[in-house]
């Protein structure tokens, strides 16, 4: 992020622009700086956050400039504010020369080209709020900072990027994930993957244990047939279904390399975590070289990239790959 919002009176500015393409994380922020600007009492005097296709360039610099009462400022919020913007480039230019000290004008956008005048006018009155996308490898260390700075509980490491592969890298959905799980470890601080298998993953990774079982088993129909299943019974399924089945060739792809370095069944399952139905899990293990379960983890990289790059849709990719593999004898 380019420019914080200030802690003290002295560095509040007169204009934010908050810039991102995460809608859920940007909204964060917003409400971060509200928080920052207004108490929440303050909030029903002192906010005026009209919805950006109805919002009027000329009721909107009045608010601005109209003093607060019973508040030490205004706020003015536009959400989605792209097309204003465009609309009222005019009147924004000559605000921004010349911004009330007595109101906020929050203005948040998916885009902020730095080479208009507003851009090149906001450094000398405003701030800019630029909030990144996080990426998949940081997704797990932003769970675990949610959690501690919200709930003043802690991840295992292990559970976090468990919980990210079953989520998917959508900020919103996966926060949504922790607050449940938050909520249902109750009193005591610490989420485990168990608590992850349990709460939110339950249905979703029995269920691509099935399909991988009938696909090792070398019946593709019954394999096609539990994965459709699958997704008619989650609607999440489309979001998630990549992180479950990787989970379980991960699980696999360790396991077999264990087998073949001479390790007995008792000793893996106790050293991956491997409980419930064993015999199951050794005999997909059998079924998979290292080279195979190699190649499924590859092939389920391509589609996770294939699907968060518009060039690819993931149940359909997910079935063929089901029916290639169905044939594993």
């Amino acid at each position: 992020m380019a420019v914080k919002a200030g802690k003290s009176e002295n560095s509040l500015k007169p204009v934010y622009v908050i810039c991102g393409k995460d809608k859920y994380l940007v909204s964060s922020e917003c409400e971060s700086l509200l928080n920052k600007l207004l108490t929440a009492e303050d909030r029903a005097m002192a906010l005026y956050q009209p919805e950006a296709d109805k919002a009027q360039i000329a009721d909107v610099l009045d608010e601005l400039r109209t003093l607060p009462f019973l508040a030490k400022r205004r706020v003015v919020v536009i959400k989605d504010a792209d097309k204003f913007i465009s609309e009222n480039r005019a009147a924004l230019e000559k605000y921004f020369d010349k911004p009330c000290q007595s109101g906020v004008f929050i203005l948040v956008v998916e885009t902020w080209p730095k080479n208009t005048k507003l851009a090149k006018k906001l450094p000398t009155m405003g701030g800019l709020i630029e909030v990144s996308e996080i990426k998949h490898g940081r997704l797990a260390m932003y769970a675990e900072t949610y959690v501690r700075d919200k709930y003043a509980k802690r991840f295992d490491r292990n559970a976090a990027e468990l919980l990210v592969e079953l989520a998917g890298d959508d900020a919103g959905r996966l926060c949504s994930e922790v607050d449940k799980l938050a909520i249902y470890i109750d009193e005591r601080k610490n989420i485990s993957v168990d608590d992850v298998e349990k709460l939110i993953g339950h249905n979703r990774m029995f269920n691509a244990f099935a399909v991988i079982d009938a696909m090792t088993a070398g019946n593709g129909a019954a394999a096609v047939e539990r994965l459709r299943n699958m997704f008619a019974a989650d609607k999440n399924a489309a979001y998630t279904v990549v992180g479950a089945f990787a989970f379980h060739f991960r699980r696999l792809f360790n396991a077999r390399a264990l087998v073949d370095k001479g390790m007995g069944s008792q000793q893996i399952a106790k050293k991956l975590g491997i409980w419930g139905n064993n015999s199951a899990f050794f005999r997909q293990v059998k079924k998979l070289s290292l080279e195979k379960t190699g190649g499924l983890l590859g092939e389920l990289a391509r589609i996770d990239f294939a699907a968060k790059t518009g060039q690819g849709d993931v149940k359909a990719a997910i079935e063929q790959m089901v029916l290639k593999m169905g044939i594993i004898r």
